[in-house]
Parts: C-alpha cells; sequence; structure tokens
C-alpha cells in the first residue's frame, strides 16, 4: 500500500484554489454590479451581474463536490468517491427543486 498523503494533500491545494478563486470571481461581480446598481438602478448589465456573482458564489460548492469525486476515483478511493457522488445528487436534486419552484 501506498503513501496516499501527497494526493490527499494535492486535493486539499486544490480545493483551496478553487473556493478562493470561486469567492474572489464572486465578489468582483457582486461588487461591480452593486456599484452599477448604485449608481443607476435601472442597468440591466447591474441586475446581470449580481445574478452572475450569486450563481458563481452558489456553484462553487457543487464544482468543489465534483473536482472530489474525479480526485477520489483517481485515487481509488471508492469510499470516499461514493460518498462524494451522494453529496452530488443531493446537491443536484436540491437545485432542480430549487428552480421547479421558482418558476412558479
Amino acid at each position: 500500500m501506498t503513501d496516499e498523503r501527497p494526493q490527499f494533500e494535492r486535493l486539499e491545494v486544490q480545493i483551496g484554489r478553487l473556493l478562493v478563486t470561486g469567492v474572489t470571481i464572486s465578489a468582483l461581480l457582486l461588487a461591480i454590479g452593486l456599484g452599477l446598481w448604485l449608481f443607476d438602478p435601472g442597468r440591466w448589465n447591474a441586475l446581470w451581474l449580481l445574478n452572475a456573482g450569486l450563481i458563481v458564489l452558489m456553484s462553487t460548492p457543487i464544482l468543489r463536490v465534483i473536482v472530489s469525486f474525479t480526485e477520489y476515483v483517481a485515487m481509488r478511493q471508492w469510499f470516499f468517491a461514493g460518498v462524494t457522488i451522494v453529496v452530488l445528487l443531493e446537491l443536484s436534486v436540491t437545485v432542480v427543486v430549487a428552480l421547479s419552484k421558482g418558476n412558479r
């Protein structure tokens, strides 16, 4: 059995970068959108930027789960891959239900 610590450390670094990038992009979109909206509340691109910032913020944890799943499969960590796919399915169901209720 090989020492898997370097693989797990690499996964932690990847997830950390993903989370920092997602939050940073989201914060920038939200800040620019808020600034535009405060300057002129009727601008469509201000609302678009605000919505895009929220979507990026909400999709960041989903991407984290996808990255984790692919890495666990690559490491042949089947238990963790199984648990992660269950979490991804739960997140997917939540998004589908939320979108279907939002269209009513």
